[in-house]
C-alpha cells in the first residue's frame, strides 16, 4: 500500500495576477517549499514574479509574501 505525501507548492504573481513562468516545483514538506523560496526569490523577482503564496494540496496556507524589488 502506498501512502500519499501532502504536496507543497508556490502561486507565484506578477503585477498582473498569476504568471504561467517561471513554474514552482512541487514539494513534500512545507520546510523544503520555504526554503526553496528563500534560496530563489531573488532570480524570481528578476523574471517579473511580485508575491508568492504557498498552497497545500492547492489549498492557501499563510498570507501571500511579497518579493522584493532587486
Amino acid at each position: 500500500m502506498s501512502t500519499l505525501r501532502p504536496q507543497w507548492e508556490w502561486l507565484l504573481s506578477g503585477p498582473s495576477g498569476p504568471v504561467d513562468r517561471p513554474v514552482s516545483p512541487v514539494f513534500g514538506n512545507r520546510y523544503d517549499a520555504e526554503q526553496w523560496l528563500g534560496e530563489h526569490w531573488r532570480t524570481l523577482a528578476e523574471q517579473g514574479v511580485t508575491s508568492a503564496s504557498l498552497r497545500q494540496e492547492d489549498r492557501p496556507v499563510g498570507p501571500q509574501i511579497p518579493l522584493p524589488r532587486v
